[in-house]
């Protein structure tokens, strides 16, 4: 891998830098929180550029297999939403209601890991996300 100059990620070598591909990488790095691919696209757009929607699902599957991107699925409908892989240690919480989306302060399996591992299993990564409802949306659910 050769590290990218305009990101702080590397870049497959192998992998080959398009436009449209770095265009999605762009908004990616620049993303406070995970995006859906028509978050991508919006964000491309108003930048100025152009790319297909089928165009960015084949980019986000392309790196999410290259391991760029980590892929977070939404319970109760077929929509994901993607971040950069910074190689940080971050979990989510989601609101079924309005679709914030909050990174957990602590990470849950910090106790089983050790455990599994004392199991002949060698933990490699783990991704968690907890679905809910925010404060603000079980208070309306209650009214």
């Amino acid at each position: 891998m050769i590290e990218m100059k305009e990101q702080n990620i590397k870049w497959p070598s192998g992998l080959k830098r398009t436009r449209p591909r770095q265009k999605v990488l762009s908004v990616l790095e620049h993303a406070e929180e995970p995006l859906s691919a028509m978050d991508i696209s919006t964000e491309i757009e108003k930048d100025g550029g152009t790319v297909w929607m089928s165009t960015i699902y084949r980019i986000l599957d392309l790196f999410e297999k290259e391991g760029i991107v980590l892929k977070i699925s939404m319970m109760d409908n077929e929509m994901a939403l993607y971040e950069l892989n910074r190689s940080r240690h971050k979990h989510y919480t989601i609101c079924l209601g309005c679709r914030k989306i909050l990174p957990m302060d602590n990470c849950p399996m910090g106790n089983f890991v050790p455990k599994i591992e004392e199991e002949d299993f060698h933990v490699v990564g783990h991704h968690i996300v907890v679905y809910g409802y925010c404060r603000e949306c079980s208070s309306k659910k209650s009214k």
